[in-house]
């Protein structure tokens, strides 16, 4: 044992988890953790962003790319509120992302005293976004909640945690063993559940899978092309289940598939997915027997109607049936004609999105990173843009948080290491982060951002022309002059006017390692909404 304080204590808890970055902005509540980080900065690197919320989704976005926990840092009251954003974004996509919140003194908490950054229920704010909250109340408590925190994100459904922290226990003193890391076992899949899957599945011919946001990391990836050989079957990803298996396997199919192979399918196995549409209603599978494996049992109960449920990890469920299994024929040639099929049907509905959407993905490398805002290219790159790569592919989910992208980005170019991030955002999205490249600027992190300006909000601004009789109202923007803007922070810019300039501008941006933003003048494009949104 030795003495410490509590900054020193809760600095050499995350050092024993691996925690080398963190994402915060210090604060007089949070001095006690910041000096202890100060005498671990050998170990632990503070990255401070210029917005709270952008603490969060760096974390998020370091979080993704790594498979590693990302940890985040605001002081109470305003400082949590500003990262509510991007812990919502985690929890909605499952991300491992620690909330270290300040609070008022202890003794203060709950008093009404109007203290600095104090807000009412301050926790119950924090346990309406993470999975489990913890306030220590002495020192002593600190490097066991840290371990306790770290192995809530890493066991069950992985979603966001936090801690809140006192000024006064992060300036407590006392002996103390900091302790290693919780034993987390490795998940095992039922083996009564794998026997009725296997049954099952010996008395189909057209089997479908289909996969989700829980299927991710590299053992899925390498396991499901082997799963969808053994079946002769159709892995179709869901938006969530992008980088499950790679785009370029021949049985790979984006989510709208599911709307052709409904039609004869006699099984779908659905693993690790919500399988609700984007109005909440279960995914349309017609006379198809369902199974559906899911770590979080919420996800297994009505609306939805499973035949089987598993609750269980789905790449362990995956990995049972690989063993399992024997091979078999199945859908044959009708997978190649139905990708060829989908993919004809998305370059004639929206050709001038997945031009530049084109234009992306054939300036990174296969392991590149797309970061994706919702913007009239983003919603075509939900099903138009191939992943090739696990963790190579972030957007936000159902939280659809506009403006979330860039400073997510950033967080991911932190942890991808030699590999490039490319984001891409609207000019109305690009307004919530503007001040974030002076943190690309003072980090050097080469985060490349494609920025598409049509002087909109774009698609408010379509439905208004096409559904509302041309009543525009609030969906015009003003802009400043991006290339005085990157001259300002001292980051690169370019104009490209069409795909191909945005295609060899991120080629010279990879290149050159710096931050940059390419700026592509467009007008409103065609509307991705029909396509997307199709009668499920």
């Amino acid at each position: 044992m030795a003495q410490m304080t509590g900054g020193d204590a809760l600095t050499q808890a995350l050092i024993s988890e691996g925690t080398d970055t963190v994402f915060g902005i210090p604060g007089v509540q949070l001095d006690g953790l910041t000096d202890g980080m100060y005498r671990r900065q050998d170990e632990v690197h503070l990255m401070v962003p210029r917005h709270e919320q952008s603490t969060t989704y760096m974390a998020d976005g370091y979080h993704r790319v790594t498979g590693k926990p990302g940890v985040a840092m605001v002081v109470p009251g305003p400082g949590v509120l500003n990262a509510g954003a991007g812990m919502s974004t985690a929890y909605a996509c499952s991300s491992q992302v620690m909330l270290l919140a300040g609070t008022i003194p202890s003794t203060f908490v709950g008093k009404g005293y109007g203290a600095l950054h104090e807000i009412p229920k301050q926790t119950e704010t924090i346990e309406g976004l993470t999975k489990w909250t913890a306030r220590p109340t002495r020192v002593e408590e600190i490097p066991e909640l840290v371990h306790e925190g770290f192995r809530q994100m890493r066991t069950g459904r992985p979603r966001p945690v936090a801690l809140e922290l006192g000024p006064d226990i992060l300036h407590a003193v006392a002996d103390l063993e900091i302790g290693e890391p919780f034993a987390v076992a490795e998940p095992v899949a039922p083996e009564d559940k794998v026997t009725e899957i296997v049954q099952l599945l010996a008395t189909s011919s057209r089997p479908v899978i289909h996969v989700g946001g829980g299927v991710k990391g590299q053992k899925a990836f390498d396991l499901l092309p082997r799963l969808a050989e053994l079946l002769d079957a159709p892995v179709v990803m869901s938006e969530n289940g992008r980088g499950a298996i790679d785009a370029r396997e021949p049985r790979a199919l984006p989510a709208f598939a599911l709307r052709e192979l409904r039609n004869t399918a006699d099984v779908v196995l659905s693993f690790g997915s919500r399988f609700l549409t984007p109005f909440g209603q279960p995914q349309n599978i017609g006379d198809a027997r369902l199974v559906l494996v899911n770590i979080d049992a919420d996800d297994l109960r009505a609306p939805r109607t499973p035949d089987i449920a598993v609750n269980a990890d789905a790449t362990a469920v995956i990995a049972a049936l690989v063993e399992r299994l024997e091979q078999r024929e199945g859908w044959g040639a009708e997978i190649a004609r139905l990708r060829a099929e989908g993919e004809a049907r998305v370059r004639e509905q929206v050709a001038p999105q997945m031009a530049f959407v084109d234009a992306i993905r054939a300036a990174l490398p296969a392991d590149g990173i797309f970061v994706n805002e919702l913007t009239q290219i983003g919603y075509v790159s939900t099903y138009g843009y191939p992943v090739q790569a696990p963790r190579s592919y972030v957007w936000p989910g159902y939280q659809g948080t506009l403006g979330y992208a860039m400073p997510t980005a950033l967080g991911a170019a932190v942890g991808a290491g030699d590999r490039p991030v490319v984001v891409v955002t609207g000019d109305g999205g690009i307004g919530w982060s503007l001040q974030e490249f002076a943190t690309a600027k003072k980090y050097g992190i080469p985060l490349i951002t494609v920025l598409f300006e049509d002087k909109r909000f774009g698609n408010v601004w379509r439905i208004q022309r096409d559904t509302y009789g041309g009543r525009f109202i609030g969906s015009d923007l003003e802009n400043p002059d991006f290339e005085l803007l990157a001259k300002a922070f001292g980051i690169d810019f370019a104009l490209a006017q069409d795909a191909d300039a945005v295609q060899r501008e991120i080629g010279a941006a990879i290149s050159a390692r710096r931050p940059a933003i390419i700026k592509v003048p467009v007008d409103v494009f065609p509307s991705p909404w029909g396509f997307i949104h199709e009668k499920h």
